[in-house]
């Protein structure tokens, strides 16, 4: 047995994005690659050593092979005890609760969240701190300057114990746990749930299905659903987890669940529909032909909140990142709570939860979460949905509905424009920003341009300011215009374009979103060129 000094030179390009260092897998599996990367997380975070580390990922293609490695590396520098999920998986939700349940000094997860799998799919790595929560731009700088002048990488040459076989072990002096990766999730989530009255709803009539996308989610949701609140095993839709997902894309939306939207949509279909993604971060609410909005779904659960055990005494505040629609605002507003807006990224929200400013958070990218994890959390928020709907007795369209009627409805939709050519997007979104100075006083059909900028957001705890983080045209509080680039793209870039009309009538509110919306977008495009340029009749994904 012994530690083994390897010298390498930098890699380009090994700057984190908003969740992580996400590349091809062919990347990764570069000689040193992968090492450089994880040999510069050791190097910048002194805390792991002789602390313990979390280690899992969703099981793409490339995640066990990548797990030996890093277990063999924590043991060489230095890592007292690293807690990792039987088989290498852990769901990112999961890996948090794990890291703040044991409290470790941090994590690792292995996964390119929604992103493909498979030989030619995706692959990432990510850090999370102590909190449980995404590393903070400050840790993730760290990183990436540690790659730039790493020279070598250290890593224990001796045989892997069994990942597969739950108990203790060790590596060198390293002490190995190989836990239950769903048990600690699992419990975090029945404390908050009521899981006699969603077992009472289940067992009376009320007819689920939750399809897994052959992600991480499958275990965890045989777990809760099937064997804790007695749904029929034929709930449960592609729950076994695939290195290549299937062939499938494993973002939760209409566009890629589509057995799934078919099915809600179809005829005797269940009475609810959900899906999450590859690394069980995420999730799609659906009702009988109804794709619940990501933005409505975050305010629906905040105004619903008291009925859920865990949240009967009230929430602290709201946050929402600033492409989410303003539904949650109007909710915050009417129960008289603080809401945030923050960039997009995860890892923003961790200051407001850690600082008690907020319970409920979420992403108009499908995800939602709240202060029991440091993540956004598929599972948790189908639970809380059927929480919802075990005490309400109405069905989805029904509590959509009625929320519209309440609060009015923010019509919403995300235009993605995928692996467009970095210069023809970065051309794009000069143009925009070149306009917006000229833009407040001008109209958009009947809707007046209120004011125009790029978004800066100063943190309310520590003060650190984030800039550049999306570009925006308001029309007061009844319309909105984002545009922004995306960090989680592995190919050319992604450019989102975001559309929000807000309606307080009912009599207005059934409208189709895309022809709600269709003057804002048009207006897009002839600031931005976007179709023109990249000679395309649209975006490739709407949302």
């Amino acid at each position: 047995m012994s530690i083994q000094d390897i010298a390498i030179k930098p890699f380009a390009g090994q700057k984190p994005g908003t969740s992580g260092l996400r590349k091809k897998v062919r990347e990764f599996q570069q000689p040193g690659y992968l090492e450089a990367f994880v040999q510069a997380i050791f190097d910048s975070q002194p805390a792991l050593q002789g602390g313990s580390l979390v280690l899992g990922g969703d099981g793409r293609f490339f995640n066990r092979e990548a797990a030996g490695i890093i277990l063999r590396m924590a043991a060489a520098n230095g890592v007292a005890r690293c807690i990792i999920g039987s088989g290498a998986l852990l769901s990112t939700p999961a890996a948090s609760a794990v890291i703040r349940a044991h409290k470790a000094q941090g994590g690792i997860i292995l996964s390119a969240s929604h992103n493909p799998g498979g030989p030619d799919g995706d692959f990432g790595v990510k850090f999370n701190s102590s909190n449980g929560g995404p590393a903070a731009e400050g840790v993730t700088e760290a990183i990436y300057q540690a790659t730039q002048k790493i020279s070598h990488y250290r890593i224990l040459d001796w045989p892997l114990p069994d990942l597969d076989r739950v108990g203790e072990t060790s590596l060198g002096s390293m002490r190995v746990s190989v836990i239950d990766p769903v048990h600690d999730h699992a419990q975090v989530l029945q404390n908050l749930f009521d899981f006699d009255a969603m077992h009472a709803l289940l067992k009376g009539g009320f007819r689920i299905a939750f399809d897994g996308m052959h992600a991480i989610t499958g275990p965890y949701a045989r777990r809760l659903l099937v064997e804790l609140l007695g749904a029929p095993e034929s709930s449960l839709l592609n729950c076994t987890p695939l290195p290549d997902f299937g062939g499938g894309h494993p973002d939760p939306n209409p566009a890629h669940a589509e057995e799934l939207t078919a099915l809600l949509n179809g005829r005797d279909a269940p009475d609810f529909g959900a899906a999450s993604d590859g690394d069980g971060d995420r999730n799609m609410i659906l009702g009988r032909n109804l794709a619940v909005s990501p933005s409505d779904s975050l305010a629906i659960l905040a105004a619903n909140a008291h009925l859920v055990p865990g949240y009967k005494n009230g929430l602290a505040g709201i946050a929402r990142s600033m492409p989410t629609s303003r539904a949650a605002d109007a909710v915050a507003a009417k129960l008289g709570l603080p809401c945030y807006e923050t960039p997009t990224g995860w890892k923003f929200f961790g200051n407001l939860l850690d600082a008690g400013r907020i319970t409920l958070c979420g992403e108009e990218s499908y995800g939602t979460g709240s202060d029991h994890v440091r993540e956004k959390d598929g599972l948790w928020a189908v639970l809380f949905w059927l929480n919802i709907l075990a005490v309400r007795k109405q069905s989805v369209t029904e509590i959509v509905q009625q929320h519209w009627r309440q609060f009015g409805r923010h019509y919403y939709s995300r235009h993605d424009y995928e692996a467009v050519q970095s210069d023809i997007a970065a051309d794009c979104m000069a143009n925009l920003t070149k306009a917006l100075p000229d833009l407040p006083g001008q109209k958009i059909g009947t809707l007046a341009i209120t004011a125009a900028d790029e978004f800066s957001y100063t943190d309310p705890v520590d003060g650190s300011i984030s800039r550049n983080q999306g570009l925006r045209i308001i029309c007061g509080d009844q319309a909105r215009i984002i545009a922004r680039l995306s960090g989680t793209g592995t190919e050319g870039a992604t450019v989102r374009l975001y559309f929000e009309a807000y309606e307080p009538d009912p009599a207005g509110q059934q409208d189709d979103p895309q022809q709600r919306l269709a003057p804002l977008i048009d207006f897009a495009e002839s600031l931005l060129g976007l179709r023109r340029q990249s000679g395309r009749s649209g975006p490739d994904v709407i949302t």
